[in-house]
C-alpha cells in the first residue's frame, strides 16, 4: 500500500484518495494570479503546521523577503518556522537579478542544477526536511532556452527529490488563453502528476477552478473543482463542480 501525504489543504485531499504519494513530484500549473505560489507554499507550511514535516521552498521568482511579508497575510509564521529549522527558503532569485542577498540559503550559480540539488541535500541533512517546492519551473526553462535540455534538468531535479525521500511540488506557468497544460511542453512528463489551475474570466468575473489533470498511481476526480484563495490560504469545493 503506497503512502500518502496529505496536503492540508481544505478540500483537495478528497479529491484525490487522501492526498499526494509519498516520495513523490507533482506539477502544479496555471497562469499568472492562479494560486501556484500559494499551494506550493501551502503544501509546505501545513506539512511542518499540521503533520511534522519540515520543508524546503526553492524561490526562482520572488526575493525570500517578499515570500515572507506576503504569507503573513495568511497567518502563515515563516520567519518563526526558519528559526526553528523546521523551513529553509532558498534564494535563487537574487543573483539571477545581479542583486546581493543576506539570505541564510543562496543560489550563488544561477540554474546550476548540480549546485542547486548539492545544496537541497545538505539542507536535507541539517533540518529532516520531508517536503519541497520549486516555484517556479518557468523561469529556468527560458534560462536555459532548449526544451529537450530543460527536459533533463527537470527529470534530475525530480528524480534527485524523490530518492532524497522529499514530496514535492514544482509550479509551472502557462500562458493564458492557450491550450498547454505547461509552458515548454515538458514539464508534465517528469512528473507523478499535475493540478491546473485555472482563473478565467467568464462574463465580467473571474472565476477560480483547479483540475487534477493526471495522477499516477491514484485514482482522482475528473471534474473541474471551484476553490478559493481564502485569508488562511486554498480552499477547494470538491462538491462543486464548474463548467467552462
Amino acid at each position: 500500500m503506497l503512502e500518502r501525504v496529505p496536503t492540508g489543504i481544505p478540500g483537495f485531499d478528497e479529491l484525490c484518495g487522501g492526498g499526494l504519494l509519498r516520495d513523490r513530484s507533482y506539477l502544479v500549473s496555471g497562469p499568472s494570479g492562479s494560486g501556484k505560489t500559494i499551494f506550493a507554499m501551502q503544501f509546505v507550511v501545513n506539512g511542518i503546521a499540521k503533520y511534522n514535516e519540515p520543508g524546503i521552498f526553492i524561490a526562482t521568482e520572488e526575493r525570500p523577503q517578499h515570500l515572507r511579508e506576503h504569507f503573513l497575510s495568511f497567518g502563515w509564521e515563516i520567519e518563526k518556522y526558519e528559526d526553528e529549522n523546521l523551513l529553509a527558503i532558498i534564494d535563487a532569485t537574487s543573483t539571477k537579478i545581479g542583486l546581493p542577498s543576506d539570505e541564510k540559503y543562496v543560489e550563488l550559480r544561477p540554474f546550476d542544477t548540480r549546485a542547486l540539488l548539492d545544496q537541497v541535500i545538505a539542507i536535507q541533512d541539517e533540518i529532516g526536511a520531508r517536503r519541497a517546492a520549486l516555484d517556479s519551473t518557468t523561469s529556468i526553462g527560458f534560462a536555459i532556452n532548449n526544451p529537450a535540455k530543460f527536459r533533463i534538468e527537470l527529470l534530475k531535479i525530480s528524480t534527485t527529490l524523490e530518492v532524497l525521500g522529499l514530496t514535492s511540488i514544482l509550479t509551472c506557468e502557462v500562458v493564458e488563453g492557450g491550450d498547454s497544460i505547461s509552458r515548454f511542453g515538458v514539464e508534465n512528463f517528469v512528473v507523478e502528476g499535475t493540478v491546473v489551475l485555472y482563473y478565467s474570466k467568464v462574463e465580467n468575473t473571474r472565476i477560480r477552478a483547479l483540475e487534477i489533470f493526471k495522477m499516477r498511481g491514484s485514482s482522482h476526480s475528473r471534474k473541474i473543482h471551484p476553490f478559493e484563495i481564502t485569508e488562511k490560504g486554498i480552499v477547494v469545493y470538491p462538491k462543486e463542480e464548474v463548467f467552462f
